[in-house]
């Protein structure tokens, strides 16, 4: 599961539609309705949150946004629309460490938007995220351990 604190605009095609599908996913486990997934680190910044339900609803409008600005068709009932707005922080190094996550990914699927993302020197966060001057964040996995 990757809920990325990058703005979706950078994903390419797979990465969004995994990004919407994961998110779902997060919010099902935020409202206490599925048994699995309950302790993914990718969820504590989330748990963590006044009200976690309304940052993950928040966080989809988001990607719904961007899905409709390329032209897809996801289904806007998912998301519970009455949320208030709030920000979340993200550390300066979480973003860096997901830019060149990301670049690894679009090297292969998306020569394209990998060669475009290249020449950001900085990546905008989700709307939802402050960006805070930091290293990486606690919950994410480096490693030989799959993040994705």
């Amino acid at each position: 599961m990757r809920i990325w604190s990058l703005h979706p605009k950078y994903l390419d095609k797979k990465g969004l539609l995994a990004l919407w599908r994961e998110t779902l996913l997060a919010k099902q486990v935020l409202e206490g309705k599925t048994k699995g997934y309950k302790n993914h680190p990718q969820l504590d910044r989330f748990k963590k949150a006044k009200s976690p339900t309304n940052c993950i609803n928040q966080y989809l409008a988001t990607v719904y946004q961007e899905s409709v600005r390329r032209g897809y068709n996801f289904n806007s009932g998912k998301i519970k629309w009455n949320f208030k707005c709030v920000t979340m922080t993200v550390k300066s190094g979480q973003l860096n460490y997901e830019k060149t996550h990301l670049l690894n990914k679009l090297k292969i699927r998306d020569i394209a938007r990998y060669k475009e993302l290249t020449q950001k020197r900085k990546v905008e966060p989700h709307p939802l995220f402050k960006v805070v001057e930091g290293t990486i964040e606690e919950w994410e996995i480096i490693g030989d351990k799959k993040s994705v």
